[in-house]
């Protein structure tokens, strides 16, 4: 009877196995069937971005950080960088200058990024933010995901003029406009400004351009912004950002497409920084510059000496030798801008408007350009420009004897802005 029982229990258990292998196949099948074209396509995405991680890194503000092999970075998957050989350092350093605003202000360039507390890469690697299902799904489009929108411009002004009016974007910036700019750089004072509606964001930016054809241009970019459909939060971050097109189908935000080459294992592009300023109180800034070395690479650099990676020359056309234009400033994108009221109340800079000044108005110190003379100096020419003077302004503060700054920003909507 024993022997007759025991068997019978084993009978039962491989029964109970073969309905369990059963069920996990007809759910597969299942979960195969009802796998729609989109899920699919996001999952393959997924893979597109984000490269076999040697380490991974939590960070408390919710990202997580994979270490990449440097030669397994997004940059490779670009078609003309296939045989690219990474260049670590600069073959050109500029001459250097104290840019630091302490002692004119008191500003602190303690700036951090906070995945940095939680951990570090190892050699070899370099940081790349993990893209998520979620961030993917907030996209209005798979093919333009990590992507600026492109620009539709108003009129015909000439993008050679310095002064190009688009829809759904607002500007404040300074400008200079000439033939062989090889560099800008600036101290940008960080806030953490209100984005109202999800789709809109908001920077403090440099830009380094040139014309590629009537109402055509490309861009490099480099400065912190809020990105809420982008990033999925509202904090303030460090980005990149390059197109040749103005936007329209080639580049990207940080490494979410193949073109800028990153170098630095203890900066993450799209990271969060801190601490933050706030008004007339401790001001905080970060050191910005963009400039090309003798062979043709825009190399980022933060904190004054501090190389984070390149835009190659592969990738540029018009701005492989030299820029026409330099900017810097704020940018708002919103489809409540230049529109019928109401006006979106995403703010630019500090969201208060330039006249407030030091503590209360963003600024950016330090502008600096670099031409053929190979020397770091003051644009010999500059203009301001604001799309929408009553909703986020602008404020150059020339004092004798005093190096200029730049302040801009804005509230958004307001009585004069409605």
């Amino acid at each position: 009877m024993k022997g007759i029982h025991q068997s019978a229990t084993a009978k039962h258990k491989v029964s109970m196995l073969l309905l369990f292998v059963f069920f996990s196949l007809l759910e597969f099948k299942v979960e195969a069937k009802t796998s729609s074209p989109l899920e699919r396509e996001i999952e393959a995405k997924l893979k597109l971005l984000n490269k076999p991680a040697v380490k991974t890194i939590k960070s408390e503000d919710g990202d997580i950080i994979d270490c990449v092999d440097i030669y397994k970075q997004p940059a490779f998957d670009h078609p003309a960088l296939k045989n690219h050989r990474i260049q670590m350092v600069p073959s050109f350093v500029p001459e250097s200058e104290n840019s630091s605003t302490v002692g004119v202000f008191n500003t602190s360039s303690d700036i951090f990024q906070t995945w940095q507390k939680s951990g570090s890469c190892p050699e070899g690697t370099i940081p790349i933010r993990r893209v998520r299902k979620e961030d993917l799904l907030r996209a209005g489009s798979l093919d333009r995901f990590g992507r600026k929108p492109p620009e539709i411009f108003d009129n015909s002004t000439s993008t050679m003029s310095g002064i190009v009016e688009v829809t759904n974007r607002s500007d404040a910036y300074l400008v200079a406009v000439g033939y062989n700019f090889i560099g800008g750089q600036a101290n940008i004072n960080v806030w953490n400004p209100r984005v109202e509606k999800p789709e809109d964001f908001t920077t403090a930016q440099l830009w380094l351009k040139a014309a590629n054809g009537d109402n055509n241009f490309e861009s490099i970019e480099a400065g912190w912004i809020v990105n809420p459909t982008l990033y999925g939060d509202h904090s303030t971050r460090l980005f990149v950002h390059w197109t040749r097109d103005t936007y329209n189908t080639t580049g990207c935000f940080d490494l979410l497409c193949s073109g800028f080459v990153h170098t630095n294992k203890n900066i993450v592009l799209g990271g969060t920084l801190g601490p933050i300023s706030s008004p007339g109180r401790q001001q905080y800034e970060l050191n910005f510059a963009i400039y090309s070395d003798y062979h043709g690479k825009w190399w980022l650099k933060v904190k004054n000496n501090i190389p984070v990676g390149y835009w190659p020359t592969e990738i540029v056309s018009n701005l492989e030798h030299s820029a026409s234009l330099v900017q810097w400033g704020g940018q708002v994108f919103s489809y409540a801008v230049k529109t019928d009221p109401p006006h979106t109340g995403t703010q630019m800079g500090s969201g208060g408007a330039a006249g407030g000044r030091f503590g209360h108005a963003c600024f950016m110190s330090a502008v600096r350009i670099i031409d053929y003379s190979l020397k770091v100096k003051y644009p010999q020419i500059v203009a301001v420009h604001a799309s929408e003077p009553d909703c986020y302004n602008t404020l150059n503060d020339v004092q004798y004897g005093k190096d200029p700054v730049f302040y801009f920003g804005g509230e958004g909507r307001n009585p004069h802005c409605p």
